[in-house]
């Protein structure tokens, strides 16, 4: 059974965000949704859909170097269903990317023969990038861009504001901020997007977080745990029993020979965001 927790996290500019978004969708072809391979439900913003609604539109799972090759396979098709172009990819290594104006090419083939049609074969095809926090949306830029083109780092909010990127001459990409929604749909929707590092450490307990993340990876993969901390989950144990296990397994102690959970807590967390667990999967289609 997880452990409750209270997650308070709307701040004020992603509504000033939201307003901008609308405000300039009128001005694009496309919506280009970048997600993380390893949440993809998680990783939508919901408020999207109705945002977006009109154009044409293309996910793009983004971390698959993180992610279960097969769950993403799910993850493709169940998306490809919906009507949706799919593009996978690896920001980082830059693994996909190159692929990128193709896929909007042909995602937006009709609109291409409408604009030579009526003469304005020149004009660049312009695409919303959007997102939520932290989920490699400047890092996938500036990869397509082939230079710095938007600002990026590894902490949830940093683009601000809006910025036009060319990409080549018949390719504009309107960057935006990272956006969230004012509520979450339910405790799991808010945990994954902890666990990903999509929404900031400090708005809540980190020992729940990290007990609850150690709950779900005995259900989904235990040898993860197994592999990286030398102990096979007990199923009678809760998450704060498996995060002891795990500190204890690494010798993290504190005065008075208790275990340092907090310590262990950080290192969980980082090392499932930071891929050292294995390709891990949370959601399934």
């Amino acid at each position: 059974m997880n452990e409750k927790m209270n997650i308070q996290w709307f701040p004020g500019h992603m509504k000033k965000a939201e307003r901008m978004i609308a405000d300039n969708m009128k001005l694009v072809d496309a919506v280009c949704e970048i997600i993380d391979a390893r949440i993809p439900a998680s990783s939508r913003n919901p408020d999207i859909d109705a945002l977006a609604a009109g154009r044409p539109r293309m996910i793009i799972m983004n971390r698959i170097d993180l992610a279960s090759p097969e769950i993403t396979a799910l993850w493709r098709a169940h998306f490809k269903s919906a009507g949706l172009a799919v593009l996978e990819t690896d920001s980082r290594s830059g693994r996909g990317v190159q692929n990128f104006a193709a896929a909007v090419r042909e995602l937006l083939s009709d609109r291409l023969a409408a604009l030579a049609a009526k003469g304005q074969g020149t004009r660049p095809l312009r695409c919303m990038v959007l997102g939520i926090p932290n989920v490699g949306k400047s890092t996938f830029i500036n990869k397509v861009a082939g230079r710095k083109a938007a600002v990026s780092a590894d902490r949830p909010g940093v683009t601000r504001g809006k910025q036009w990127i060319t990409i080549d001459r018949g390719l504009e990409l309107l960057d935006t901020p990272g956006i969230l929604w004012p509520k979450f749909d339910s405790q799991e929707v808010g945990e994954a997007l902890a666990w990903t590092g999509a929404v900031r450490d400090d708005i809540m307990d980190r020992e729940t977080l990290a007990a609850n993340l150690m709950l779900r990876l005995r259900e989904l993969c235990p040898q993860a745990i197994e592999q990286r901390y030398k102990f096979t989950p007990d199923p009678g144990m809760n998450g704060y029993e498996l995060l002891a296990e795990g500190a204890r397994r690494r010798g993290f102690l504190i005065s008075g020979g208790e275990y340092d959970l907090e310590r262990m807590a950080a290192v969980l967390l980082d090392e499932f965001r930071g891929g050292k667990l294995g390709r891990i999967s949370l959601e399934k289609p």
